[in-house]
């Protein structure tokens, strides 16, 4: 089963290459089921230096609800339409547990369901109406273990007609019986005569040495031979019907591999089946579900990169089996019931502590991969002018950088000079945003790292347009939008809120309008949210 490895929602290049270098590095140690996703769209400079370092962005995912594709659900033989019903009873016979079988058209979809009650019913009611319907005769040969007496050129395809079993008896034989009848009988040649010249459809010898009297006959009805007794014929015959004719094919609840299951719970609560059509994407069978299945089914398992709250993480997380924590945020609200693996180091960069544990294994990344993780710890780190770097965030990315074999500062200049200007001011907003839950208040922060920020001040009246729609829609009680410029080391801060609250946050005189430059004010996580924090309690 797959272990996702996932950074925060809105990813920045931090997170995204953290999930793909932690994924990475348990490959390598052959644990090749983590898989990293992302929460969304890359922005530009990820986007950039995924393809300046040759590499693919990780798939996206956008839950890790448990789905019916993450249960061991059933995966029982699915019946074509003209199986007789026979087969579907020795398959129910042999393996107790199936309370059904799906039937599906020669595509592979979903024609019915067959279930034991299903093929009980039919049998009482063929006691009350012995009669066989368009029978295949491939299927009734089948069923009575017998072949046709008749000349080859006599074909027949199916039988149809009331079922009669003529006993030995005085008088007339088959007194009553109607044309086109199904005869079973003995060794009645009597019988036989006469219900050549009633025209049945069918004669059924059972046991009968007068199989050799009547072998190469050329008649119209057809002439069967089987090694079973009259009783055993009359019951098995039904069962050559194929079992599309008592499938229910009508009001069948199904679900889908991509369904959630708290969906298909309420689904199965209004309903009183035992089994349940699983589908996959193009409406073709894969399997069944049954009500124990829900009991206590299998979870997504995820890994959480450069985060560890819920508000920023995959929704559905409540759902999934928490593997590990990697990150260098503040402790914040994940929980599990159970112990995970958890990694929390204070440094500038996730890549920083995940290129450690490849350091601790005794590896190192390739030449593309030791690139990419450079060039986030660079970006996370603001070219090393963040508070929140360390010795540590210099000693791995030039420890990487040696690996691929580039030129930090060089590299740094790539990185931050990522085209913005073109990017519409929601795009720009939600490229690197943030949610945070400070005491009772609801904090939004949006943070952009650029060479230029001259020319993202130009649209600050586009810029503050969309927070304030943005704050309507989610209902914050603040709005901040960073600029954060690396060539002057601080912040032109664009804010929606109280003004008193950013004056008194960072010590200003005065917080004029709804934009202020915080000079050495770079980091989200260690200066901005600490000072907000601080300030609420």
């Amino acid at each position: 089963m797959a272990i996702y490895v996932c950074g925060h929602r809105n990813p920045d290049t931090d997170s995204v290459v953290a999930a793909m270098a932690y994924a990475g590095l348990y490959t390598m140690l052959g644990e090749k089921e983590y898989v990293p996703v992302r929460l969304g769209p890359v922005n530009d400079e990820t986007g950039f230096l995924l393809k300046r370092f040759g590499f693919q962005a990780p798939a996206m995912i956008t839950t890790v609800r448990t789905q019916v594709r993450d249960i061991d659900y059933d995966r029982p033989p699915c019946l074509g339409m003209s199986v007789p019903v026979s087969h579907a009873w020795s398959l129910m016979q042999e393996n107790p547990n199936l309370s059904a079988l799906p039937v599906t058209t020669e595509d592979g979809l979903l024609y019915g369901m067959v279930t034991a009650g299903g093929v009980a019913e039919s049998d009482m009611r063929s006691i009350q109406f012995p009669m066989l319907e368009d029978a295949p005769i491939l299927n009734v040969l089948s069923a009575l273990e017998g072949h046709i007496l008749n000349l080859e050129r006599d074909a027949f395809d199916t039988i149809s007609g009331q079922v009669t079993i003529a006993l030995p008896a005085p008088g007339e034989p088959l007194k009553g019986v109607k044309a086109g009848a199904v005869v079973i009988c003995g060794q009645q040649e009597d019988v036989v005569e006469k219900a050549l010249a009633l025209k049945a459809s069918c004669i059924i010898l059972c046991q009968s040495d007068l199989a050799e009297k009547y072998r190469k006959i050329d008649s119209e009805t057809c002439i069967i031979s089987t090694p079973l007794d009259a009783w055993r014929a009359s019951r098995l015959l039904y069962q050559a019907t194929p079992v599309s004719r008592i499938a229910k094919a009508e009001g069948i609840v199904s679900f889908h591999l991509d369904d959630y299951l708290d969906d298909v719970r309420e689904a199965v609560l209004q309903s009183r089946y035992r089994s349940y059509p699983v589908l996959d994407g193009d409406g073709r069978v894969v399997g069944t579900l049954g009500r124990f299945h829900l009991i206590q089914p299998n979870r997504k398992k995820i890994v959480l990169v450069d985060h560890n709250e819920v508000s920023q993480s995959v929704p559905g997380l409540e759902q999934a089996e928490l593997v590990a924590v990697i990150d260098h945020h503040r402790l914040a609200d994940v929980q599990t019931g159970y112990p995970v693996y958890m990694r929390n180091e204070p440094v500038g960069s996730t890549n920083t502590i995940i290129a450690g544990m490849f350091r601790e294994h005794g590896l190192m990344p390739g030449e593309k991969l030791a690139g990419l993780m450079a060039a986030a710890i660079v970006s996370d780190t603001v070219m090393f002018k963040s508070p929140t770097t360390t010795s540590r965030d210099h000693r791995m990315a030039e420890w990487l950088a040696k690996i691929a074999d580039i030129d930090l500062e060089e590299l740094g200049r790539e990185v931050f000079s990522a085209n913005t200007v073109d990017k519409s001011v929601s795009a720009l907003l939600a490229s690197d945003f943030k949610e945070f839950h400070l005491a009772d208040h609801k904090l939004g922060i949006s943070q952009i790292t650029t060479m230029d920020a001259p020319s993202l001040l130009k649209r600050k009246s586009e810029f503050i347009s969309e927070m304030k729609k943005l704050q309507a829609e989610k209902s914050y009680d603040m709005l901040l939008l960073m600029i954060t410029d690396v060539l002057r080391e601080g912040t032109e801060l664009l804010y929606l809120g109280d003004q008193d609250v950013i004056r008194q946050a960072f010590n200003l005189n005065k917080a004029p309008g709804n934009h202020v430059f915080l000079k050495g004010i770079v980091s989200r996580k260690k200066q901005m949210v600490p000072a907000l924090a601080l300030l609420w309690g």
